[in-house]
């Protein structure tokens, strides 16, 4: 049975993740932030990816990690990276562990709480969401704030290539429907998060969904025990290439939404 809290669901614990044998039972140093990158055979892309976060993180003052978590792809992604890695070691370091089971909230999931750094958070590999975003950021999450996302519809945010009018739809449609699970929050599902370790780990245990809604639930969970989310608007550019799927991926969020709001 669920429990509520002022009218607002809340679902109780995930069962813990399944790891495939790539991850390392070794424990990750302590840095000031880990980033999670969750890859799902993106191996033409994720060296790109790797070096412009690397080059961008090398120039803060905080010390940081790249964490890819290979979610099962059948590509060379983990070679990609491992390679990648051995090429660029003295800089940024840049770790692989894997995660057997499927869904970018899996991936998230089993990257942040295999880690120890006082912030950390996500993005996606296709950087929609500009890596010098980070630098606003860590700004509010040293001030207190328990997460900050990126957003694609609040106030000053700008669209540098829409996507197509199918996913808007979708879009606007998803984000009615989310609108009582998180409050005064316009854009759930921009693929950049970053959050206070504390906070982030006691709404993520709790967490059961995998796919994509799994956003939805992180938030709600966090909003849930009292955590300040910070919206901040960015500059985001639509990538062709995207790994969700409209239909199947589209259909599998709405349903997982839906069955939040019934509980």
């Amino acid at each position: 049975m669920m429990e509520t809290k002022s009218g607002v669901a809340v679902f109780p614990p995930a069962p813990a993740p399944k790891t495939s044998t790539m991850a390392s039972a070794r424990p990750r140093s302590a840095v000031d932030l880990e980033i999670i990158v969750p890859a799902y055979n993106e191996a033409e892309r994720i060296s790109d990816t790797l070096l412009r976060t690397a080059d961008f993180l090398e120039a803060q003052p905080w010390t940081s990690r790249v964490v890819v978590v290979d979610n099962g792809s059948s590509d060379d992604t983990g070679s990609v990276v491992r390679h990648f890695a051995r090429e660029t070691q003295g800089r940024v370091p840049i770790t692989l562990i894997g995660c057997g089971r499927p869904g970018k909230g899996a991936a998230v999931r089993r990257g942040i709480l295999s880690g120890t750094s006082k912030y950390t958070g996500f993005f996606d590999a296709d950087m929609a969401t500009p890596v010098e975003t980070l630098s606003v950021a860590v700004g509010h999450l040293e001030q207190g704030a328990a997460a900050v996302i990126a957003s694609r519809h609040c106030p000053g945010s700008t669209f540098v290539r829409h996507q197509p009018w199918g996913r808007r739809l979708g879009g606007m449609a998803f984000r009615a429907l989310t609108r009582s699970m998180v409050q005064e929050v316009h854009d759930t599902q921009c693929g950049f998060k970053f959050f206070d370790r504390r906070a982030i780990n006691q709404a993520l245990v709790q967490c059961r969904t995998t796919g994509f809604a799994f956003d939805v639930e992180l938030l709600h969970r966090l909003q849930y025990e009292g955590g300040r989310i910070i919206e901040i608007p960015v500059a985001w550019t639509d990538h062709p290439s995207s790994t969700f799927r409209p239909i199947r991926d589209g259909a599998a969020s709405f349903g997982s939404v839906l069955h939040m709001h019934k509980g």
